[in-house]
């Protein structure tokens, strides 16, 4: 699937950028606005690179120059269609209202993303994963950790093998006992923390297969796993964890979810409504 969008472009080249290149990606996907408004030695200088690394990041994301990349910019940043001008961080000068549009656009912005990065063979090939798999660990680190807990919570409605492994340790304890048949199905935006590094390491070692949920198909985690679904959301490194991040994530796993139980309907109907027959007790 093309992408048009630059700062999609931005996300899947970042981990093959040299790192004066970092730092033009770095500020420009946190200050996405005031970008489109500068030239490139403005940009160069705020950055602390050469006008030189500015053109060449312009090029390796596939723009012609500077000024095509600028151009992109301010596509991606317009509002759609012009009719919700509100979007961008909050501000102390923010309305209630506003500041709730804002943070819909932001939501409802990182969903659209995904839904235009997620690849149809991916979620079919991951479906296949789960759907033979023995068992399946859902894990991650921080904030990604809520979204592998959700996903737990998600399928252990229609199965009895998905369990969730939130300490760094026991995810590893887990992780060396598992088998070929095994899977653990992991959620991280960056793609590039040590431990999923280490843990898929450790998992492939076992003959276990991975998923990956992450917003950067070209990290280090997601060379190791077997299948990447790519989510979106433009987090800034300042953000640590946006609830847009998580939108994306869990998004994902709704769509996973969805792909899993059509091919056995009737199935994981008689589950949930087992569920639902034990919960009830659960009311009063």
């Amino acid at each position: 699937m093309a992408l048009f969008n630059a700062f999609e472009r931005i996300s899947n080249a970042y981990y093959h950028l040299t790192a004066a290149e970092k730092k033009v990606a770095d500020y420009v996907i946190i200050h996405q606005r005031d970008t489109q408004y500068m030239s490139i030695s403005e940009l160069a200088e705020a950055c602390g690179v050469a006008e030189a690394t500015v053109s060449r990041f312009s090029k390796r994301l596939g723009y012609k120059g500077y000024n095509a990349f600028k151009l992109a910019v301010a596509n991606a940043t317009s509002p759609r269609g012009g009719g919700n001008p509100l979007s961008g961080e909050i501000t102390p000068e923010d309305t209630v209202f506003d500041m709730c549009q804002k943070l819909y656009t932001a939501n409802l912005d990182a969903m659209e993303q995904t839904l235009g990065l997620l690849r149809p063979e991916a979620v079919k090939a991951a479906g296949d994963l789960l759907e033979r798999a023995d068992k399946v660990l859902c894990m991650g680190q921080g904030g990604s950790m809520l979204a592998a807990q959700e996903a737990a919570h998600l399928f252990s409605t229609v199965s009895g093998k998905y369990f969730p492994v939130g300490d760094s340790h026991m995810q590893t304890i887990a992780a060396a006992q598992l088998g070929p048949g095994d899977v653990i199905l992991f959620f991280s935006f960056s793609g590039s923390t040590r431990d999923l590094v280490e843990l898929a390491r450790l998992a492939r070692e076992r003959g276990a297969r991975i998923i990956l949920v992450t917003r950067f198909p070209t990290s280090p985690g997601a060379a190791l796993a077997d299948v990447v679904l790519q989510c979106g959301a433009n987090e800034s490194p300042l953000q640590l964890g946006s609830v847009p991040a998580r939108v994306a994530m869990i998004f994902v796993t709704d769509v996973l979810f969805s792909e899993v139980c059509r091919r056995d309907l009737e199935t994981c109907r008689a589950h949930r409504r087992q569920v639902a027959d034990a919960l009830a007790e659960k009311h009063l």
